[in-house]
């Protein structure tokens, strides 16, 4: 058994670590740490789409210990991992971005804003950071990733997702940002992962995508 503090980590962080700890190495079980009655929501329903036994102690109004139990078949994280995927049949990402497996397909995000949603910018904040995070961890990563808008602050120095995309751009993933955009928010200089492109580059991936998600 491992102990995982994710205390403070946002959504999916708990969820994820969770996952790639039983998956990833010959354990039984895993003591989660975790600091929100959500996130122990979340991991109970990860333990139950996997078949493993959940249980949980309340430490403190902002501290519980999650203990998630194998029952020994591994067969329900490869079924989870499998459903995970973007496209089905894909089971492997290759050096450069190129897709290996029957069904690849391309699959551009596109992200016009430095939050995500509407409402609290501070809370948008918070969620297009987990988003971003999230895509770093599919087993299929988008082939082009997209920023316009105010999303241009998202690739610019400073900001809390260029780990995220730098690790997206190791997988595979094209990261561009709208020159327009960089030159009206005055980040010329500021770029800090991915490169600039015009809006003639980004309708071709555009059309050239098989699905299009809009965030």
């Amino acid at each position: 058994m491992i102990i995982i503090d994710v205390l403070g980590k946002p959504c999916p962080v708990p969820v994820i670590e969770a996952k790639k700890a039983l998956a990833g190495h010959n354990l039984s079980s895993v003591i989660v740490k975790v600091d929100n009655i959500v996130a122990v929501q979340n991991l109970e329903k990860m333990a139950s789409g996997l078949g493993y036994v959940f249980s949980y102690v309340t430490n403190s109004e902002n501290s519980f210990d999650v203990t998630i139990s194998k029952s020994g078949d591994v067969s329900a994280m490869a079924q989870d991992a499998e459903s995970d995927d973007v496209s089905s049949g894909i089971s492997e990402v290759m050096p450069g971005g190129e897709n290996r497996g029957s069904g690849a397909q391309k699959l551009a995000v596109v992200i016009g804003s430095d939050t995500m949603g509407s409402g609290s910018d501070e809370l948008g904040k918070i969620l297009i950071k987990g988003f971003l995070y999230s895509l770093t961890e599919l087993p299929n990563p988008p082939k082009y990733v997209i920023f316009f808008n105010s999303g241009a602050y998202l690739t610019s120095e400073g900001a809390n997702t260029i780990d995220d995309l730098r690790k997206l751009e190791e997988k595979g993933s094209e990261i561009m940002t709208c020159g327009t955009c960089i030159n009206y928010y005055g980040l010329q200089e500021k770029l800090a992962v991915g490169k600039v492109v015009n809006m003639y580059e980004i309708t071709e991936r555009l059309t050239a995508s098989d699905n299009v998600v809009n965030i």
